[in-house]
């Protein structure tokens, strides 16, 4: 059983007891936190494809938030002495999928 949920702006395919990083909400570790736009579940064998999203539910556990990689932006311009270098580390959330419900 898997279902296709939106999470923080992004799409995920999710399945029950699945941990994934998603990008960082706005909740502590051990809460509880709820996403109703599903867009398609798959249960043994049959597909419900929501138009745009189904009335449905997927509860997960945020485990924790965290910094992801550095990403260096470095910019140059060749001969006109132009240089930038810039770093990035993403922050995000760390979820375990608990029930599909729906």
């Amino acid at each position: 059983m898997f279902a296709i949920v939106t999470i923080a702006g992004q799409q995920f395919k999710v399945e029950e007891g699945q941990e994934l990083f998603v990008h960082q909400l706005e909740a502590a570790a051990g809460d509880q936190v709820s996403f109703d736009q599903v867009h398609l579940i798959e249960r043994d064998g049959k597909v419900s494809i929501g138009t745009p999203v189904l009335n449905a539910k997927v509860s997960a556990t945020v485990i924790g938030n965290q910094k992801g990689d550095k990403v260096i932006v470095f910019k140059k311009k060749r001969r006109k002495g132009y240089r930038k270098k810039n770093g990035h580390r993403q922050s995000f959330t760390k979820i375990k999928i608990d029930s599909i419900a729906g």
